[in-house]
């Protein structure tokens, strides 16, 4: 049973960085793409990183291009989102996501509907 995990979510000033995790558990992380979304209150999900299975390549919402960072360690069972120069318009609660891809592939996507399982989400707050 595939299992995701959030954490490092909170509150940071505008500027500030934060380092989200996404830890998996119950199935091999290699042979998924995660992708990272959020939701803001009233809005829709948003797409905003996603890093193929391979590890070599990676997409990033316009939004966040230059800010946020993915990144993943198969061996650990985990895909981080390191965010930088944070804005209060990043004030949402996000999630990780994974779907099941053939091999070692270098694909990603930032549509909610590719991906199969998700996490419970962690709040992010940026306000002074």
């Amino acid at each position: 049973q595939v299992q995701l995990a959030e954490s490092g979510g909170g509150l940071v000033q505008p500027g500030g960085s934060l380092r989200l995790s996404c830890v998996a558990a119950g199935f091999t992380l290699e042979y998924f793409a995660i992708g990272w979304f959020r939701q803001a209150p009233g809005k829709e999900r948003e797409g905003i990183s996603s890093i193929s299975s391979s590890n070599l390549r990676t997409d990033y919402a316009d939004s966040v291009k230059g800010r946020f960072t993915i990144s993943r360690d198969n061996a650990k069972a985990t895909v981080d989102l390191q965010m930088n120069s944070l804005e209060p318009e990043d004030t949402a609660v996000y999630y990780c996501a994974a779907v099941h891809v053939a091999g070692y592939s270098d694909y990603v996507t930032l549509s909610s509907k590719n991906y199969e399982s998700w996490g419970q989400g962690t709040q992010v707050t940026v306000s002074s």
